[in-house]
């Protein structure tokens, strides 16, 4: 963004090896169909506004032609022993290490974050959950939730824009491998990568009906949620849509994980290494133009080393390149869309207008797409809303604190609960410090590192339910008591009384 003696020069990853056709269908029972209602929408791709693909829209009737699909389909996959369920798994994590390169730069177009983000984080990490999840699926047993465990049915899974195909991983992975079938629901404005991976399936030889896909807008999401054939739901998505999806199952059988929003502290105390937390600070809250859960929107600085510190990112911000999400150089994508490109801008201009100094480096946003330039406000008070709201955007808000005491009080005040870094050489005080943050995930000297073999999720109005790790297991095997699986037996799983 700044002049420079040796100025980059346009690198950008070829569109070519997309071949995106006119339009798409739904994904019911191994094929592409179009909706009951013949009902379409397009996906457009938010760095240029060109439209992609004209995609189905599903309603309540695909809903119920896809949960019964997943319900014909549960027995027999269900009945097949750990060993060959994993054999699809792997099957499906090479092919998609195979397609990466394509899937990536898919991600790109329809979601707006740089490329190298998508094939360098995104993809890997795909995979990775993939190869860790189908290692499990004849391990169950030695897995801690009792000698015999079973799958619960069919799974409703609903996934948002920002991550479309690691969430669709997440949640997909574990489901497949306890036994699980699946029907899944992207969001509408990154439908393409979700129905590309169920062309991944077919590829696979994954049985018909195993894994459905519906794209579609908010009246489908609903629907799946509370169709009376779903055992078990999924949601990673906003507070506001997880309250709505905990009143709908209230009271029903069915089991729920909901991954919602968050306000993550980082933390950096006066002996941190302040070019490492630079780094850390950046790759907090700007990987993904923001568009990340557990960001590190809320930035606790020790006031001894406010200055340097501020000093430092400024330095750094300056050196961001926002632009071309496929031009391999750029740092900074597109916003994912209109609707949360005028929100950001609305909570940014509320914290000026609330008396907080913002401040950007120079920055030539391109003409058409939806642009936000990396933004930083000081003189933030617990007050201000962009201290207390998510912003899923670009937007770090500083904060100072003088002991370990108020950091931890400042940190924890908010409703959210996801996440939290700490900054600091000395390894007591980040045990100290963790132990008293209420947040899913505590990073030390690091921030937004993500393994499949760790758990993730969070508290309070964060969510509940742990994605990730043996813990994701857990969520798509039947209680002790067994009655969920009674439910899924009575449902077409008398051949091998599977729960």
């Amino acid at each position: 963004m700044t002049d420079s003696l040796f100025p980059y020069a346009p690198a950008p990853e070829s569109r070519a090896i997309v071949d995106l056709a006119p339009s798409y269908g739904l994904f019911i029972d191994g094929e592409f169909a179009d909706a009951a209602d013949g009902r379409v929408f397009t996906s457009v791709s938010p760095s240029s506004e060109e439209v992609l693909a004209e995609v189905a829209r599903a309603g309540e009737a695909d809903v119920d032609r896809a949960v019964a699909a997943a319900r014909r389909a549960f027995p027999a996959w269900s009945a097949l022993p750990g060993a060959e369920r994993g054999k699809y798994l792997f099957r499906i994590a090479r092919i998609l290490q195979e397609r990466s390169r394509e899937l990536a730069v898919l991600e790109t177009l329809d979601n707006g974050k740089p490329i190298r983000e998508t094939r360098d984080v995104d993809l890997p990490l795909v995979a990775a959950h993939f190869f860790y999840y189908a290692g499990w699926a004849d391990k169950l047993a030695y897995a801690g939730f009792g000698p015999d465990p079973r799958p619960l049915g069919v799974a409703g899974q609903v996934i948002p824009w920002n991550f479309p195909l690691l969430m669709l991983a997440w949640k997909i992975a574990p489901a497949l491998a306890t036994g699980n079938t699946v029907v899944l629901k992207p969001a509408e404005t990154t439908p393409l990568s979700a129905l590309f991976f169920a062309d991944v399936c077919r590829q696979a030889g994954l049985p018909r009906g195993v894994v459905n896909i519906l794209p579609g807008y908010g009246d489908a999401g609903a629907a799946l949620v509370a169709h009376e054939d779903v055992d078990k739901v999924a949601f990673t998505g906003s507070t506001e849509v997880g309250r709505a999806i905990a009143r709908s199952v209230a009271g029903t059988r069915k089991k729920v994980t909901l991954e919602l929003g968050g306000k993550a502290a980082n933390i950096v105390f006066d002996d941190a290494p302040i070019d490492q937390a630079v780094e850390g600070i950046v790759d907090g809250i700007f990987f993904n133009q923001g568009h990340v859960c557990c960001a590190g929107s809320r930035l606790l600085v020790q006031e001894s080393v406010q200055d340097e510190l501020l000093d430092a990112l400024k330095r750094r911000m300056a050196r961001l390149r926002v632009g071309d999400p496929l031009d391999k150089n750029t740092d900074i994508g597109a916003i994912n869309s209109a609707e949360q490109l005028a929100r950001i801008t609305a909570l940014a201009e509320a914290g000026e207008s609330e008396g907080a100094e913002r401040w950007s480096p120079a920055c030539e946003l391109p003409s058409a797409g939806y642009w936000f330039a990396p933004t930083l406000f000081t003189g933030v008070t617990q007050a201000h809303r962009i201290a207390r709201e998510e912003i899923f955007g670009p937007v770090l808000s500083v904060l100072t604190f003088r002991t370990p005491a108020e950091a931890v009080e400042k940190a924890n005040n908010t409703p959210y609960g996801l996440s939290a870094g700490i900054w600091t050489e000395k390894g007591s005080r980040i045990l100290s410090m963790a132990s008293k943050l209420r947040a899913g995930v505590v990073w030390a000297n690091t921030f937004n590192k993500f393994d499949p073999t760790s758990p993730f999720g969070g508290y309070k109005e964060s969510g509940y339910g742990r994605e990730g790790g043996r813990h994701g297991l857990e969520g798509y095997l039947a209680a002790a008591d067994g009655r969920t699986g009674e439910r899924a037996s009575e449902k077409g799983n008398a051949t091998n009384g599977a729960v």
